[in-house]
């Protein structure tokens, strides 16, 4: 059956997979705010792992892949006594910082959690520092980190703002495969051809389908699917470290490229190049772990708390306005089967901090969704789409998240009509932003570390140039426990 191909002459490398593979190779990042919050996201990537060694869920999931499998001298797993090999501590890695759906956030045609690609960048930095010393070489610095991390945010990020990828239903973590692939081989050394080599079977891995985010099929996959992605990055790049080939129409080849068995067709589209762009207004998550289309839903209900705390029973309708992608992947009616489910519903997120005056990881746990106020207040609440949040949402120059909530009581009185447009974490929010976020590393390592390294790493987090300048081993031994 002939299926239209008349030469099988090999293309050049797409466009795509060339810009990405000049980006890491040639792209000198001169940003200073964009190295400052690059800092601030590892801070924070490594606060959220440390909460998430609470939750047994998690703990299950580390270690070796097999066990006893562990590798003297390889990349070490903050928060543990691991050390294992990269590809294996990029998935512990990753599945830490992304467990409790508590880091950094990147919302446009495409979402997704960008610091995700820390746990590729961490893995691979501390074991070519540690195999470097081992050889009387210098090791990777910090600063060598955050460009790394400035990169991978960069890629997935720029990729997402115009391309959704959940609207074909594949999930957001192919982008952190893509971006750690590229990064990662980058701090392997790896060559500008063995670095596309390795980008281009990263695109021809396809992507995960979101089916563990949604109902009915809601389910913990969603916690350790970035830790899969980054470490599938960090394979790739390794099998590419060897000579092994590169695919050049990875994505446009006909019949068989990305395009067209997975996009319907349609090359990407791109509205600007890649810089440092993603970095500078990446979007923490600082006050609540919460799916960020709800934090400003979140703050909103915190609140309007001490006016309905005491008037629980009287409430008649609650009516909550989101934006269009809110409306479409966080509106759940019905039971909610655990916590992957609760976390990713907007009533249950405004209901917790309506009753309680908070929103913690713990609130997700059965020990709180049991409470039936929960269940009765989400069994009163409305949603609708809100244009203008989804117009503010798409602007490039506001990149708003917005929600209201309003509470009817059954006396024909109600609250005023809360509206937040921009969550604590928002760019636009950082001086009032970085000092909770700060607070939040700082809450995050006590009583997980020892005092004494406890404060050393508040000490050296907080210090730019010194921690920039810190060798990768020596940071990453910090948080061996």
């Amino acid at each position: 059956m002939s299926i239209g191909i008349k030469t099988t002459e090999r293309p050049e490398f797409d466009d795509v997979l060339q810009k990405i593979t000049d980006y890491v190779h040639d792209y000198q990042i001169s940003s200073e705010e964009a190295y400052t919050t690059a800092r601030y996201c590892v801070m924070d990537s490594l606060g959220c792992a440390m909460q998430a060694l609470d939750y047994p869920a998690c703990v299950k999931m580390l270690g070796p892949v097999v066990p006893e499998a562990s590798m003297a001298g390889g990349a070490r797993v903050p928060g543990t006594s691991y050390e294992l090999d990269p590809v294996m501590a990029a998935f512990n890695i990753g599945a830490l910082i992304r467990w409790l759906d508590f880091n950094d956030t990147w919302l446009a045609a495409e979402w997704g959690h960008p610091s995700d690609n820390l746990g590729g960048i961490l893995a691979v930095a501390d074991y070519v520092s540690r195999r470097n010393i081992a050889k009387g070489k210098a090791p990777l610095t910090m600063k060598e980190v955050l460009t790394a991390s400035i990169m991978a945010h960069e890629i997935q990020g720029v990729i997402a703002l115009e391309n959704s990828f959940n609207q074909v239903g594949l999930d957001h973590v192919l982008l952190v495969r893509i971006a750690s692939t590229a990064v990662v081989s980058k701090l392997l050394g790896l060559s500008r051809e063995e670095t596309i080599n390795a980008v281009s079977n990263a695109w021809i891995d396809g992507g995960a389908l979101r089916t563990y985010r949604h109902a009915p099929n809601t389910g913990s996959r969603k916690s350790w699917a970035a830790g899969d992605a980054t470490s599938r990055a960090v394979r790739l790049a390794l099998i590419a470290q060897t000579g092994e080939m590169g695919y050049p129409s990875a994505l446009t080849a006909k019949n068989w490229g990305y395009y067209d068995v997975l996009f319907g067709g349609k090359p990407f589209e791109f509205t600007r190049d890649y810089g440092s762009y993603v970095m500078e207004n990446v979007l923490f998550k600082i006050s609540f772990p919460a799916e960020f289309h709800a934090q400003t839903a979140v703050e909103c209900a915190m609140a309007l708390h001490n006016e309905v705390k005491d008037r629980l029973d009287d409430i008649e309708r609650i009516e909550l306005e989101t934006q269009e992608a809110g409306y479409r992947i966080i509106d759940k009616s019905g039971p909610l089967a655990n916590p992957a489910d609760r976390d990713h519903c907007l009533q249950y997120m405004v209901a917790v901090p309506l009753i309680f005056g908070r929103l913690t990881a713990a609130d997700y746990e059965d020990s709180v969704a049991s409470d039936p106020r929960i269940d009765q207040l989400r069994d009163m609440m409305s949603v609708a789409e809100n244009k203008t949040f989804t117009k503010e949402y798409f602007d490039p120059d506001k990149r708003a998240i917005g929600n209201s909530v309003q509470v009817f009581f059954k006396d024909g009185t109600s609250t005023e009509k809360v509206t937040v447009d921009y969550p604590i974490g928002h760019r636009r929010r950082r001086e009032e932003g970085i000092p909770v976020l700060k607070d939040k590393f700082e809450y995050s390592i006590r009583g997980k570390l020892s005092e004494k390294v406890s404060q050393q790493l508040l000490d050296l987090c907080n210090d730019h140039d010194t921690f920039s300048a810190t060798p990768v081993n020596e940071f990453m031994s910090l948080w061996v426990r």
